[in-house]
């Protein structure tokens, strides 16, 4: 199917010292990490790992890259030295039964810091090695998720982010001679603090964070005091990522507008800052200073797969680079979904995007719901909504109670015994959608992934008659026995967000699809992968074997090579592929036009 075929270039890394562009992409297969060449005009790879690449980083002084890979999809990544453009690697990290997170090269581009949870499966501790010997020392431990995320400037000390529940984080500094870590002091209540940016003085900083706001704001801050200085917050929007120029004078950054990205620039000097002009709608990410006049990016869209841009602050205009995106089999055929809104049982506008091709008469629908559930549907490129709107379907993305991306008050609604509310918008959707002179209410079907695929076995089982097909993807089918069997350091976090095992029992049993599966009338196709380190295996399997012992129609798939995510060409074809078989078998489409 082409539609599966697209390929993309995405996090996109700038190499110091050279103004290089590097990325990750599939065009293996696999995702490996590969550079523009200017010279050539074309993409070169640099990583020839045997799995997928889940993260790099470069030194500063720009020869020697760190990439981090994992084994079939479990996350537990191990990294690699890179030297030579690729041509040499080197081991630094052989524990494949631990997870390891980078934190980046040291100022002098000697050492790498990094976490792993190798003393206990909870505890993820800090570690600092020398890339050249390969010797490496425990610097900090921790009983819970930490990870480095800066060196000082002076290379005496790591800033390390502690996950404090399950969307807050707090900072803190660590001095390597004394091996004390100290709360930097802006952390002073429970908030999100994202895309820190330090100066060179190593004293002063820039940060993403909503500890003040219901939605997050850019701020400068002094490692010495608590006060935030707000330099750009849009009360309605999130800002997501920021970038220093390296001249310090300019601030890059991104908002997130209703899940499209806006690119602005904030001007040190003068104190303002202004939204850019000519840059696609999309969604962008990676943001980097090639050099003070140009910002580089990775954008996606739907009808831009995702590829490398740069944009000129100067003459205020953008460029594509890599074309590693271009589908031009079907980029005619490509839909841009319109934005809209329902209200919910209570009265919430609840935001979500519409695929549909302009057609006489009622037609099938598939809902697609988010995991997280503090994610955000956002307007990428999707091959499924592609193909199924190129087959007379409308394809609805919604962004429930519980989702990112508007404010701090709409994550939080749908949170431990709430959590049936954020199910219920389904519902309510399904009642807007079928007052459409275009929808056919009795063909309406649902899929999700992870947290979606509880939502999709909630929406089943205690709204069964709204629904002709479900498709649920590495799915949560009771959150007991999630919580009990998934990661020890993950269990604590969730529970924020879920509830507690001991303490909501009743709860977990009381929505529990695995509880109610024989209410589930429409028929069901389920996936998960073994290796999947977040939500186990076991949590397919119960729930498909509860309905096969009742004759339910029902069928599993598991890929034996994947984990949380179908990373693999050949798995990606065969899950997609089987979605749209599924629901163009069950949903049964009265107008199509064929591929």
């Amino acid at each position: 199917m082409d539609y599966l075929q697209v390929k993309s270039a995405y996090q996109l890394k700038v190499v110091p010292q050279t103004d290089e562009l590097t990325f990750l992409t599939k065009l293996t297969g696999i995702a490996q990490l590969w550079r523009w060449d200017e010279g050539s005009q074309s993409a070169r790879q640099m990583s020839f790992l045997p799995d997928r690449v889940v993260d790099f980083g470069h030194s500063p002084c720009g020869t020697k890259t760190v990439v981090g890979m994992d084994n079939k999809g479990d996350e537990r990544q191990q990294f690699f030295l890179l030297t030579d453009k690729g041509a040499a690697v080197k081991p630094l990290t052989d524990a494949p039964q631990c997870f390891h997170y980078f934190g980046g090269w040291s100022p002098c581009s000697k050492k790498i810091a990094w976490s792993s949870n190798r003393r206990h499966p909870r505890c993820f501790d800090l570690y600092v090695q020398d890339v050249d010997s390969g010797v490496f020392e425990e610097v900090y431990r921790f009983d819970g998720r930490c990870d480095p995320i800066a060196w000082l400037p002076n290379g005496n000390g790591l800033i390390f982010t502690v996950q404090e529940t399950n969307i807050d984080n707090a900072l803190y500094l660590l001095d390597l001679k004394s091996r004390e870590a100290k709360k930097l002091p802006i952390c002073s209540k429970q908030a999100r603090f994202q895309s820190l940016q330090l100066t060179k003085d190593g004293e002063h900083g820039y940060i993403v964070t909503d500890r003040d706001d219901n939605t997050m704001a850019l701020c400068r801050f002094s490692l010495a005091d608590a006060e935030l200085v707000k330099l750009v917050h849009i009360a309605k929007w999130d800002i997501e990522e920021a970038k220093l120029s390296p001249d310090e004078d300019l601030l890059a950054f991104t908002v997130n507008q209703g899940g499209r990205s806006v690119l602005g620039v904030y001007s040190l000097a003068e104190e303002r800052w202004e939204l850019a002009e000519n840059v696609p709608g999309g969604v962008i990410a990676g943001l980097a200073f090639r050099a003070d006049e140009q910002l580089a990016f990775a954008l996606k869209s739907p009808t831009l797969p995702g590829d490398i841009w740069t944009y000129s602050l100067r003459e205020k205009t953008s460029a594509r680079v890599t074309s590693i995106g271009v589908a031009r089999t079907i980029q005619d055929k490509l839909v841009e979904p319109k934005l809209c809104t329902f209200r919910s049982f209570d009265g919430l506008e609840v935001p979500y995007f519409l695929y549909s091709k302009e057609k006489t008469g009622k037609s099938p629908v598939v809902v697609y719901v988010h995991g997280g559930p503090e994610s955000q549907i956002r307007a990428e490129y999707h091959p499924v909504f592609q193909y199924l709107a190129n087959q007379g379907f409308t394809v609805v993305a919604p962004n429930v109670r519980g989702s990112m991306g508007y404010g701090r008050e709409y994550v939080q609604l749908d949170d431990r015994r709430k959590r049936m509310d954020s199910v219920a918008d389904l519902a309510w959707l399904v009642k807007d959608l079928s007052q459409k002179d275009t929808v056919d209410p009795q063909a309406i079907g649902i899929m999700g992934r992870s947290y979606g695929g509880f939502m999709v076995l909630a929406a089943l089982t205690h709204y069964p008659d709204l629904w002709a097909a479900g498709v649920d993807i590495v799915g949560i089918s009771h959150f007991r026995t999630f919580l009990e069997n998934t990661g020890e350091w993950r269990r604590k976090l969730r529970e924020v967000e879920y509830g507690y095992l001991g303490e909501d029992d009743d709860f977990f049993e009381e929505i529990a699809p695995l509880n109610h599966s024989a209410k589930i009338k429409a028929p069901l196709l389920v996936f998960h992968g073994r290796n999947d380190t977040r939500v186990p295996v076991s949590e397919a399997e119960q729930l498909v074997a509860d309905m096969q012992g009742r004759g339910q129609q029902v069928s599993l798939h598991v890929f034996e090579d994947e984990g949380h995510f179908t990373e693999k060409l050949a798995n990606h074809i065969t899950l997609n592929q089987s979605i749209t078989q599924f629901f163009l078998q069950h949903l049964q489409p009265s107008h199509s036009e064929k591929e």
